[in-house]
C-alpha cells in the first residue's frame, strides 16, 4: 500500500528541528518515532496522530479528523487527519505539536533487551 510522499516529507518538514527521529515502515504506510515512541504517521493519504486520550473526543470534533479504526477497531488516543483538516501550514503545525506533546509523556513500547 502506497503512502503520500508530499505529506511524508510535511512530516519530515515539521520535526526536522529534532534530534531522535526514525522513520519506520509500519500498517501499509510510515510511522516517525520520536524518542522510541510512535508519534505521527501516514495511512494512504492521512495523518495519523497519536494523540493524549483525554483530549481525544475534543479533537475529534475538529474539521477532517477522526478516531483512527485501521483495524475496524477504533483506538481512542490515536486519530486520522484528512486533507481538509492540515490544508493549512497552522492547521499542520497544530496536529504535528500535539502529537509531540503527547510524545513527552508516552510510554515507549520499545521492547527492553533481558
Amino acid at each position: 500500500m502506497a503512502y503520500n510522499q508530499k505529506l511524508a516529507d510535511r512530516i519530515r518538514e515539521g520535526l526536522q528541528h529534532l534530534k531522535s527521529v526514525e522513520e519506520k515502515p509500519m500498517m501499509g504506510g510510515l510511522t516517525f518515532m520520536v524518542n522510541d515512541k510512535m508519534c505521527v504517521g501516514i495511512i494512504k493519504d492521512e495523518l495519523m496522530c497519536r494523540i493524549d486520550p483525554d483530549f481525544h473526543e475534543t479533537a475529534i470534533e475538529k474539521t477532517g479528523c477522526r478516531t483512527m479504526d485501521f483495524t475496524k477497531r477504533p483506538m481512542k488516543g490515536y486519530v486520522m487527519i484528512d486533507e481538509n483538516g492540515m490544508k493549512s501550514k497552522k492547521d499542520f503545525d497544530y496536529w504535528i505539536n500535539l502529537s509531540l506533546e503527547f510524545n513527552k509523556k508516552a510510554k515507549s513500547s520499545k521492547r527492553k533487551k533481558s
